[in-house]
């Protein structure tokens, strides 16, 4: 089943520009997302070649079975809900069945979760960008000598300077563990190398630290620290920070370094949209996805509010939601019997 088949054998049940466009926040640059209904022939439908949702390549037109659309409207998808509210310029094509479904059936205290919650996750993101922007890993990666320390004079100074300053070279020492302690270890050194000591560590890649058989009368020239906590969130770091870079929109990155406000302003804009409908939701029973402050979507978008800026705002719509959402008197959920009667009825009548 193809985009095209849908429309050759007229199984579309709704077709809408959505996305920027159906918000009013679209510019020059904006791209056309449609989303749309459909139904499937009979014999697809009540045999086994049932298919949920139908998508081009890029993901910028789908579509989706009427049983998945109401399906997801009673878990109140945010997106299947705006699609569910289309503004009238932007339907394209609708069966007078689709006006079975109503909002009024479908929103429910559950948009706390879903629209605000998926915003809070965003937010979250943006946090983590911000971080990333902010605090670059060097491609060279540290082994955990780095994140070894010498005991010197009542402080430490890390191994690495110890080495170079005592003219000795990590492969010579022999390091043994001290009992009672977490990462603490005497270290000793064999400038022969007779006594075939393992080194503090064995390779470059190495996660832990070696320890040697030492005869008891080597005497220990000093105590060292390892750092494993340090070094294991460092590869975490180092590990997510290099999968950003592989990963990334260079195009959306490089407009987002050069506002200089290190966050995701395209995001974070649809993101305080969200938030605002989410309010609305709750303040109003009603879900109305064309905006009403365009130019300030629009200059977070460009990047000209701080990061600061954006999180007060984000934060205070969060707080609005949880007061609006204690005295709303939507239901807690949406009834499931009625909205299913509902597709029932409009499956009824397609077959």
């Amino acid at each position: 089943m193809t985009i095209h088949t849908l429309k050759n054998k007229n199984l579309l049940l709704l077709e809408s520009i959505s996305g920027s466009r159906s918000f009013g926040l679209a510019t020059e640059n904006s791209d056309t997302d449609i989303r749309g209904v459909y139904y499937l022939p009979k014999e697809d439908f009540f045999g086994l070649n049932y298919i949920p949702q139908i998508s081009n390549e890029t993901n910028d037109i789908t579509y989706y079975e009427i049983g998945r659309f109401v399906e997801l409207l009673q878990k109140n998808n945010p997106n299947i809900l705006e699609v569910l509210v289309s503004p009238e310029d932007c339907i394209q094509y609708k069966n007078p069945l689709m006006d079975l479904l109503k909002p009024e059936d479908f929103l429910s205290k559950l948009c706390k979760d879903t629209f605000a919650g998926y915003a809070i996750s965003q937010i979250k993101k943006a946090k983590g960008l911000n971080k990333k922007i902010l605090n670059p890993i060097d491609k060279e990666r540290k082994s955990i000598l780095d994140f070894c320390y010498i005991l010197q004079n009542n402080g430490s100074i890390p191994l690495k300077k110890w080495l170079s300053e005592n003219g000795k070279i990590q492969k010579k020492c022999g390091l043994v563990s001290i009992d009672n302690t977490k990462g603490m270890f005497a270290l000793f050194y064999d400038e022969s190398g007779d006594l075939k000591y393992k080194g503090i560590i064995q390779n470059e890649e190495a996660n832990q630290v070696s320890v040697s058989s030492v005869p008891k009368e080597e005497k220990s020239i000093a105590y060292l620290f390892c750092n494993l906590d340090a070094y294991s969130t460092y590869c975490k770091d180092y590990r997510e920070y290099w999968k950003w870079v592989s990963e990334r929109n260079d195009d959306r990155y490089n407009v987002n370094k050069n506002h200089g406000q290190n966050y995701d302003s395209k995001n974070m804009m649809h993101t305080i949209r969200l938030l605002q409908s989410c309010e609305q939701i709750f303040k109003t029973g009603s879900l109305n996805i064309r905006v009403e402050n365009r130019d300030e979507l629009l200059d977070i978008k460009a990047g000209n509010w701080s990061y600061e800026a954006v999180m007060d705002k984000a934060e205070s719509l969060i707080k609005s939601i949880e007061y609006y959402h204690s005295v709303s008197q939507l239901p807690d959920q949406p009834d499931l019997q009625k909205t299913t009667k509902i597709l029932i009825e409009i499956r009824e009548k397609l077959y």
